[in-house]
């Protein structure tokens, strides 16, 4: 293993290279001729263009160097895809670098992407990362830390690393010290409620899984689930928001390489989950992934979510939520006298290390993940990874204020160690898949939380060779 090094790209507090009255301008215009419309893809007018490239312009990158290539980037339907998508015509006018654009169905992604990357096709140049462990373990990624010591594609006072989330800084850095990904968006378990369903029934955003549980009984009736939360027997499932209970009942999935669900902590979690979800819960919660439960919470037919933050940008859009304009976004619940940690992520971004491109993929990368493309694309309602974004007007009225104070309180009471500790574990999917299972077995009754995750322990343990 190589010795780990200081991360040299981390760069001292700057501000974008603009004066305060040309960021203006410039956000205004694209602001006011409907470039930044929260809701539906914008038709860009040639003016508006003129003025978000010079925002790019302040940078001390040759962005013309790769002009003539064309890469692949590769991605799931996601809200990271949704809002860049709009935006990639501006980047092909800055750079010349035409981008083709690939996009699949989660489930159908997870599974086709890795089987590309591990025949060595050279293409997608830039794709999500779904995994970083087994990604960066097999060789699919490049490194970036090169790329981010050459001048001509990295301005380091201009990107202003020291924007973007601590967390998120550090994500990308794998066990190596080497850097593989950039972190892309960020979402940490959060709590949605329906205020008007809560005032129905005289009750406040319960901040414990007891209250979540007494409330939720209270809110169910025979068309309103009480809480809805993702629990189908896979790894993607209830895994994430399971992980979320544990951690906040004071347990961890992965310590010292060897699998401690099976600690009280984390079979008291897990009971109260199972618990919360066959009281409250609605018919059929164990066939639940994170669209359902959006979706029962929009079409008003669930009280309460607890699940990505950021569902707040589908929420709060009337065309699509009746829960829109009475929602209340909380913290994250605990157990009996613990601390809350949410569980949190970054969608990240990396290079095919097999890419014929990696000068232009790098260069889409700095682009997509600038101050300046995070400011448009926060305006469509992404959480991106940038303070100045999450603080600019456009992403507080996709998004929501109370949306976005609540996600970041929920992001700084996450605990990104003992996530990654599971999450970029190289044998993850082995942890994952059984570990969603027996949360699905809990739910639906089939075993106890305490038989259901000893047994989920000792077949991953024997998985991962602990």
């Amino acid at each position: 293993m190589k010795k780990k090094k200081s991360i040299s790209h981390l760069p001292p507090i700057k501000k974008l290279n603009l004066t305060r009255r040309h960021f203006v301008k410039a956000t205004s215009a694209l602001a006011g001729a409907g470039f930044l419309s929260s809701y539906g893809l914008p038709i860009y007018a040639a003016s508006n263009v003129d003025e978000m490239m010079k925002m790019y312009a302040g940078a001390n990158i040759d962005w013309q160097s790769q002009k003539g290539s064309s890469i692949v980037l590769s991605g799931l339907e996601h809200p990271w895809m949704s809002s860049i998508e709009p935006l990639l015509p501006h980047f092909k006018k800055l750079t010349g670098i035409d981008v083709q654009v690939q996009k699949q169905s989660e489930s159908e992604y997870v599974a086709e992407v890795p089987v590309k990357l591990g025949a060595g096709n050279p293409t997608p140049d830039v794709y999500m990362v779904w995994s970083y462990g087994q990604a960066a373990n097999a060789g699919w990624l490049e490194s970036l830390d090169q790329h981010f010591d050459n001048k001509d594609l990295f301005d380091k006072d201009w990107y202003d690393l020291n924007d973007i989330f601590s967390s998120a800084r550090s994500f990308p850095i794998w066990n190596d010290g080497e850097s593989y990904v950039m972190s892309i968006t960020a979402e940490a378990q959060t709590m949605f409620a329906n205020q008007n369903m809560l005032d129905s029934v005289g009750e406040g955003v319960p901040a414990t899984f007891d209250q979540l549980l007494s409330t939720g009984k209270k809110l169910k009736s025979g068309d309103v689930a009480g809480v809805a939360m993702r629990s189908k027997a896979d790894g993607t499932a209830g895994s994430w928001p399971g992980g979320g209970f544990v951690f906040s009942n004071g347990g961890v999935i992965i310590q010292d390489g060897k699998c401690m669900l099976d600690s009280p902590e984390a079979i008291e979690a897990i009971h109260y989950y199972g618990t919360i979800l066959k009281e409250a819960g609605p018919l059929g919660v164990g066939n639940y992934h994170w669209y359902e439960c959006l979706n029962d919470y929009m079409q008003e037919v669930c009280a309460i979510g607890m699940d990505s933050s950021n569902f707040a940008t589908d929420i709060e859009n009337p065309e699509k939520s009746n829960a829109a304009g009475h929602t209340t976004y909380g913290a994250m619940v605990s157990g009996p006298g613990k601390k809350a940690k949410p569980n949190m992520w970054h969608w990240m971004a990396g290079i095919n290390s097999k890419s014929q491109q990696k000068a232009a993929a790098f260069l889409f990368l700095t682009w997509a993940n600038s101050k300046p493309t995070c400011l448009m694309s926060s305006a469509l309602g992404l959480a991106t990874t940038r303070t100045s974004a999450w603080e600019s007007d456009g992403f507080k009225s996709a998004f929501g204020q109370q949306a976005a104070t609540a996600a970041l309180t929920n992001l700084q009471n996450a605990d990104g160690k003992i996530m990654k500790d599971c999450w970029f574990h190289p044998q993850s999917g082995e942890i994952l898949t059984p570990f969603g299972i027996a949360i699905n077995e809990v739910v639906t009754g089939t075993k106890s939380a305490e038989k259901a995750m000893t047994e989920a322990t000792a077949k991953i343990n024997k998985a991962i060779g602990a």
